[in-house]
């Protein structure tokens, strides 16, 4: 993990130095994940495409087998392999970027190791971006003497549901009692609560990671989906 957060931190201050602004340099960074990335989103729309197609005998399955919610879900994941479809698919880009987002974590965690190599050269940036005095720091309001989640960490958690409910509605409903179906329908409720109650803690530049990364996959998602709908 070290080995990726150094090869990230490379590439964020290569950024920087092109950008001269600490902020705005992690948001083309994560611009530049999102492109690397787009290959694998493209195998996810895929995947969403072939399981609209076998939709028809998902129904046939679930209304013949209706009192035998058993063998209904066995006949369904018999059709999921016969068609090669995971149904779970749609979690692989967030178990992908993880590695990423841990790396990018210890990056703008300790900026000075990662990326700008000394305490002299890091104390010559501005890190304030916006309302945020310090990117390294989380963003948060004090509240009856608690810290609690501010913009960033609110944002994040709302961009998150979104991003999650845009691929929920592409992917096709079974069994409201398919263990799948209630996995995606608890995470897409989980995800935005947990991340934001984590905003608290993290550094405000993963945060922001987190957001500008959501919005795009947002954008991304419309543009990909949208020529179906013809």
């Amino acid at each position: 993990m070290s080995a990726l957060s150094g090869a990230l931190g490379a590439l964020l201050k290569l950024v920087f130095e092109m950008i001269n602004n600490y902020g705005v340099a992690i948001i083309v960074f994560t611009i530049l994940v999102k492109l690397a990335l787009y290959p694998l989103t493209r195998a996810q729309t895929k995947s969403m495409k072939e399981m609209q197609h076998v939709q028809p005998m998902i129904k046939q399955l679930q209304e013949k087998y209706k009192d035998n919610q058993q063998l209904m879900q066995q006949k369904v994941m018999e059709v999921y392999k016969e068609h090669k479809i995971n149904p779970a698919a749609g979690c692989l880009p967030i178990l992908i970027q993880m590695p990423i987002l841990i790396g990018l974590f210890n990056v703008l965690r300790e900026p000075v190791k990662y990326v700008f190599k000394s305490q002299a050269a890091y104390d010559a940036i501005n890190t304030s971006f916006m309302w945020i005095t310090d990117l390294a720091k989380p963003d948060v309001v004090l509240l009856g003497g608690f810290e609690m989640p501010w913009i960033l960490p609110i944002l994040a958690a709302l961009t998150t549901y979104f991003a999650s409910a845009m691929m929920n509605a592409k992917t096709p409903k079974t069994d409201k009692k398919d263990p799948t179906q209630m996995t995606q329908m608890m995470m897409l409720y989980m995800l935005p609560l947990m991340i934001l109650w984590w905003g608290k803690t993290f550094p405000a530049g993963l945060t922001l990671y987190w957001v500008v990364s959501n919005i795009f996959q947002i954008a991304q998602q419309y543009i990909i989906m949208r020529p179906e709908k013809s």
